[in-house]
C-alpha cells in the first residue's frame, strides 16, 4: 500500500482528489495539509511514502519552499508536484528543490496512479509539457535564462526596483544591473517591462 500525504489550499479540491485516490487498491490517503506548515506537520507525524504538492498554497510559504523543507527531513517522503502551472520558472524550481515529478491537474486518473506508484519507486515522472519545456531549454544553442536571472524577473514582475531587487536576493545593486544586462540580451528588449513580457511571453515566468 502507497501511502499518500495531500497538500493543496483548496479544501474542495483536496476532496476530490483524496475521492480519486481511494479508488485505487495500492494507493491510501493517510493525511491532509493545506499550508507549508501543516504539509511539515503531516509528514512528521504519518511517515507517507508520497506527497502531493501544489504551488499555491495561499499567502504564506509555497509548495516549492515546502518541498524543500520537507526532503530536508531524516527519512523524507518522494514528493510529486500536482498543480496548474507550467511555466520554466515553477518547473525548474520545483524539481531543484527535491520534486521527484511534476504533473498538471488535468492528469487523466490513470495517469495520475502510474506516476504516485513510480514516484514511490523513486522515478522520476514527468508531464509531456514540462519534459517538453525541460527539452527545448536543453536543446536550445542560445544562453539560456538562468535560475538567478528568473529570481530577478520575478521580482521585476512584481515592480521591484534594482534597489528592492538587490535587497531581497542579498546582492548588490551592481549585481543586479549585471543580471538585468544579461535578461535584455537574452529576451532581445531594452527596457524592464519588456523583459518581463517576453518572459511571460515565452512562459518563463508565470504572469502575477
Amino acid at each position: 500500500m502507497i501511502r499518500i500525504a495531500l497538500v493543496d489550499d483548496h479544501p474542495v479540491v483536496r476532496a476530490g482528489i483524496i475521492a480519486l485516490l481511494e479508488t485505487a487498491q495500492d494507493i491510501s490517503v493517510v493525511g491532509q495539509g493545506h499550508d507549508a506548515d501543516s504539509a511539515i506537520e503531516l509528514v512528521k507525524r504519518e511517515a507517507p511514502d508520497v506527497v502531493l504538492m501544489d504551488l499555491h498554497l495561499g499567502s504564506g510559504p509555497g509548495g516549492i519552499e515546502a518541498t524543500r523543507e520537507v526532503r530536508a527531513l531524516p527519512n523524507p517522503p518522494q514528493v510529486l508536484v500536482l498543480t496548474t502551472y507550467d511555466t520554466e520558472s515553477d518547473i525548474l524550481k520545483s524539481l531543484e528543490a527535491g520534486a521527484l515529478g511534476y504533473l498538471l491537474k488535468d492528469t487523466p486518473p490513470a495517469q495520475l496512479f502510474e506516476a504516485v506508484r513510480s514516484v514511490a519507486r523513486g522515478e522520476t515522472v514527468l508531464a509531456p509539457v514540462v519534459a517538453a519545456t525541460l527539452v527545448k531549454r536543453n536543446s536550445n544553442p542560445t544562453p539560456q535564462i538562468t535560475a538567478r536571472e528568473v529570481d530577478v524577473l520575478e521580482l521585476l514582475a512584481d515592480g521591484k526596483s534594482n534597489k528592492e531587487i538587490a535587497k531581497a536576493l542579498f546582492v548588490s545593486e551592481g549585481t543586479v544591473k549585471s543580471h538585468l544586462a544579461h535578461i535584455f540580451t537574452k529576451l532581445d528588449t531594452d527596457t524592464r517591462a519588456g523583459a518581463v513580457a517576453e518572459a511571460i511571453a515565452q512562459r518563463i515566468i508565470r504572469r502575477a
